[in-house]
């Protein structure tokens, strides 16, 4: 017990050096929180690396009864940093690798400083331990990464499907839907649902839908389109279709779809033309 407690000092002690070493010989060639030429966010790159040491050197502490507690919220904290999670996976995996390799070193040192004083068995008992004790720690970072990965992207999605569906007011009661790329089933979804309440909330009695933006859509899709428009009735807003493709058109057709209730326009411009003369 005791000659662990002595190696935790030893490795505790060594903390800043440790640190200062391993961000010295950083590849900082690198796109991510390595490559940083930001005063603050090398800063905090640091500490974060120490709190690392300062952790792991507990490994050997005979009195640390929570050590896995500890090594989750640092994991948790790091995966879920902005500058890590900018990072490619396999870089900040490497780090973890050179830092094994530093303790392995570290070990190393010790041992051979206090020469006859160590069986074997011990040595080989800590290197085991760090060898372990890092490839859980990378386990499990590599999980809590992608899982933050994610959940990031995900929302970045959300927003992006959110902001690229407005209805704009054209005059006090009529709208304007332009639909521009491809519509996944998620996105036509969450786009007619959107549509559905901002006419109900912005109180529209006309909806121009322009399609001219889309190059083709499948049948879900054109579904879902038909069944806004059959939507909109019921709330009392007349729709417009304007710039549907011959592709979305023959989609239209096999799926049996009746437009024939519905004003057709070969470009908004016409439709706004007509509606205006109309």
């Amino acid at each position: 017990m005791r000659k662990n407690q002595e190696l935790y000092e030893f490795i505790r002690d060594r903390a800043d050096d440790l640190t200062e070493n391993w961000y010295n010989s950083l590849d900082k060639d690198r796109n991510g929180v390595y490559g940083t030429q930001n005063p603050d966010e090398i800063k905090l790159l640091k500490a974060q690396n120490k709190s690392f040491h300062l952790l792991f050197a507990k490994l050997f502490d005979p009195e640390m009864i929570n050590y896995d507690e500890e090594v989750h919220r640092w994991v948790d904290s790091i995966s879920k940093d902005t500058a890590h999670q900018m990072t490619p996976l396999e870089d900040i995996i490497a780090e973890f690798f050179r830092i094994e390799t530093q303790y392995m070193q570290l070990i190393e040192k010790y041992v051979i400083a206090n020469a006859d004083q160590f069986s074997a068995i011990e040595v080989m008992k800590w290197s085991k331990g760090v060898t372990d004790s890092v490839n859980g720690i990378i386990l499990e970072f590599t999980h809590k990464h992608t899982e933050a990965a994610e959940k990031r992207l995900n929302a970045q999605q959300e927003m992006i499907v959110e902001m690229s569906a407005p209805v704009i007011r054209l005059t006090d009661n009529i709208g304007l839907l332009p639909l521009i790329g491809e519509i996944t089933t998620y996105r036509a979804q969450v786009i007619f649902e959107k549509a559905l309440t901002q006419c109900a909330e912005k109180k529209f009695e006309r909806l121009f839908i322009d399609l001219s933006g889309v190059p083709i859509i499948d049948t879900m899709v054109a579904h879902q389109i038909f069944q806004l428009i059959k939507g909109l009735r019921l709330i009392g807003v007349q729709t417009s279709l304007s710039g549907m493709s011959p592709e979305i058109a023959q989609t239209a057709v096999h799926l049996g779809l009746d437009f024939k209730d519905i004003k057709m326009h070969s470009s908004l411009s016409r439709a706004l033309e007509l509606y205006i003369h109309d």
